[in-house]
């Protein structure tokens, strides 16, 4: 029980520092009235790979991956999205110093293209929580300040010191756009 309530507390603690550094990034909406109510909460799932595998010592490598989101915004119409995921930089198992670009398509049709240039991948248990912070560059809601914290499971945690490392990372994930 100690491990897992541990593992929940560093979990909890990472999505509350999101939180907080969010806020304190988030742009000022009052020159923009009409951006003031467009905030979106997203949940659903990412899966990333990681080419060469993730490895107990950072290595350039380069990031591939998909998301599905269900959302709540307070615009009715946008209830969805799915994305495409791509970078590189250093990574390795307890270290991420990279460049991560994620485009969404909203079940409206319009898309989104966030650039994430601060990120923090902590290994709590053997699995990955991930925490990265960055702004959309174009498109809907363009401007804004976007967090995705999460919890990506390596599945086996024993990889990251195998010869290919951890290709791929897959698992919960939100998207929260202020």
């Amino acid at each position: 029980m100690g491990g897992r309530f541990s593992w929940g507390r560093r979990l909890g603690c990472v999505v509350a520092a999101s939180l907080v550094a969010l806020m304190h990034a988030a742009p000022d909406t009052s020159a923009h009235p009409s951006h003031a109510a467009a905030a979106v909460s997203c949940a659903g799932t990412n899966t990333i790979s990681f080419s060469p595998g993730l490895s107990p010592a950072p290595q350039r490598t380069r990031i591939g991956g998909s998301g599905a989101y269900s959302c709540l915004s307070t615009d009715p119409a946008l209830g969805s999205g799915e994305s495409s995921i791509s970078g590189g930089g250093w990574n390795g198992c307890f270290f991420s110093d990279a460049t991560t670009v994620e485009r969404i398509t909203w079940n409206t049709g319009e898309q989104t293209t966030v650039v994430y240039h601060v990120g923090t991948v902590q290994q709590v248990a053997g699995q990955a929580v991930v925490l990265i912070v960055g702004r959309v560059v174009k498109g809907k809601f363009k401007g804004r300040t976007v967090a995705s914290p999460g919890l990506q499971l390596t599945l086996d945690p024993l990889k990251c010191a195998s010869k290919g490392g951890v290709e791929l990372i897959t698992g919960p994930s939100t998207l929260v756009i202020v």
